[in-house]
């Protein structure tokens, strides 16, 4: 899952997914209603791959938050994060990242995070196994290179036959 080319800008609900770049402004396409439009220097605009929540410990990526959401529901969107309580939502992040920072987590944080991943969802955007596939393609190359299973052609030398 590539994070990189979807947006959050401040002023817009939902997300957005970068098409094209101008001189003044990133041209992009939202996510639920398909529309474009341009998004100007002025607004604020975050990458999901820069968004983390803070932890007692350490920052997690948004990225890891949605591969635990997406484990728990089954792949499923979650029914209605918007009607859920400030006690349902704490209850339930603490399921997610049990050691989420509760001083500086807001609920209103939490209801954004579980709202873009229904829209990841819906778009079939989440797809957590992707990665490991690659890493492990990566990983049995290395090792068929480190045990010498992998043949090599050897170079061809110019030859002094001229």
């Amino acid at each position: 899952m590539d994070l990189k080319d979807i947006l959050t800008i401040s002023g817009f609900p939902g997300l957005f997914k970068m098409v094209s770049q101008g001189k003044n402004a990133v041209i992009v396409e939202n996510l639920e209603t398909g529309k474009r439009m341009p998004a100007h220097a002025r607004y604020r605009i975050s990458s999901l791959e820069d968004i983390a929540i803070f932890t007692e410990i350490d920052d997690k990526p948004l990225k890891e938050i949605f591969f635990t959401i997406f484990e728990k529901e089954d792949s499923k969107p979650i029914e209605a994060p918007k009607k859920l309580s400030g006690d349902e939502l704490k209850a339930y992040f603490e399921e997610i990242v049990p050691d989420y920072d509760k001083d500086r987590v807001y609920t209103s944080d939490m209801k954004k995070a579980l709202e873009w991943y229904n829209i990841l969802i819906k778009n079939d955007m989440i797809k957590p196994d992707e990665e490991e596939v690659v890493e492990d393609k990566v990983d049995e190359k290395v090792e068929e290179k480190v045990e010498g299973k992998v043949e090599e052609k050897p170079e061809e030398k110019p030859s002094d036959k001229e």
